[in-house]
């Protein structure tokens, strides 16, 4: 059975993005953006919302041809197109770069890939997230919690109907005073 993890970038607030959808209080150091790239190089599977499939779509199909483009950019944007996707979307047409779409019930498909062999599951999105929350399916929360209040915005956790126990596995600093704080789901 595989596991399911969801990590984002946080404000301390708990905002993953700021209002108007602003994310630029989230710049990742090297150090992190290297960390990012890993989690996503580890990844069996990934699990995008609509706003987050386009976020990535819009960059980092070609960011590796763009002039500059840093061995590392390079890399992250290697590793993201190979890395299968599944995009969840009542709204979205058309998918390319290794992912599918999926336009029914998220729960259900999720609990499917949930009970398939294979490397880990990430999900990235608020809205996909939360729904994932409220099912339980979730095993591992990556909160990268960045020293900046932004007021409003996005949640980075949804309201719950019941408590979800967590355990401790990681904690990691970062430059800038970034901080993960890695659970696991206690069932």
């Amino acid at each position: 059975m595989r596991k399911l993890g969801y990590g984002m970038n946080v404000s301390l607030d708990g905002y993953i993005a700021a209002p108007g959808d602003d994310l630029g209080w989230s710049m990742p150091s090297d150090e992190l953006f290297q960390w990012w790239s890993d989690r996503v190089d580890a990844t069996g599977l990934a699990l995008y919302g609509r706003k987050v499939w386009e976020t990535m779509c819009s960059h980092w199909p070609d960011a590796d041809r763009q002039p500059g483009a840093t061995p590392e950019v390079i890399e992250f944007a290697d590793r993201w197109r190979d890395m299968p996707k599944v995009v969840f979307s009542s709204t979205t047409l058309t998918v390319d770069w290794n992912a599918r779409l999926v336009t029914d019930d998220a729960v259900t498909e999720i609990t499917r890939l949930k009970s398939d062999d294979g490397h880990p599951m990430d999900i990235s999105g608020a809205t996909l997230a939360a729904a994932a929350m409220r099912a339980g399916l979730i095993d591992e929360y990556a909160v990268v919690t960045h020293p900046v209040l932004v007021g409003g915005g996005t949640p980075f956790f949804t309201a719950l109907d019941n408590w979800v126990n967590l355990s401790l596995v990681e904690t990691r600093t970062f430059p800038g005073g970034v901080v993960l704080s890695r659970y696991e789901s206690r069932r």
